[in-house]
């Protein structure tokens, strides 16, 4: 069930931005969708970043968490395939949960669900 509130999707790939927005309004979230870490007026429940390397996550989740006061959710094709890896790298970054690319609309939404749940 949609949680009040905004997801925010951060993501620099027009394309994928456009994928997960729709998705996720096809689904019945409210979406706000940005290429960039910027501030929004919209009062947020989640966020969705794209990290493009495992190795400067730590300081784009560090500025995500000052930034923003919803739970952080990571997409990236950096980090592998797995659910123990998954985890692990969510742990390490403060994150809700890590998702790796590519995925599916069905795991993303399960992802989004996962998230907003532990809120």
């Amino acid at each position: 069930m949609p949680q009040p509130g905004y997801i925010l999707v951060v993501e620099s790939d027009d394309l994928i931005r456009d994928l997960v927005e729709g998705w996720l309004s096809e689904a019945g979230y409210r979406v706000v969708a940005k290429s960039s870490v910027a501030p929004v007026r919209e009062v947020l429940s989640l966020v969705i970043a794209n990290v493009s390397s495992p190795r400067g996550a730590g300081a784009l989740i560090r500025s995500l968490h000052e930034t923003y006061a919803a739970p952080i959710m990571v997409v990236s094709a950096r980090f592998r395939r797995g659910l123990a890896a998954s985890q692990d790298a969510a742990r390490r970054l403060r994150a809700c949960r890590v998702l790796p690319k590519p995925f599916t609309r069905a795991e993303l939404l399960a992802a989004v669900r996962e998230c907003l749940a532990d809120k």
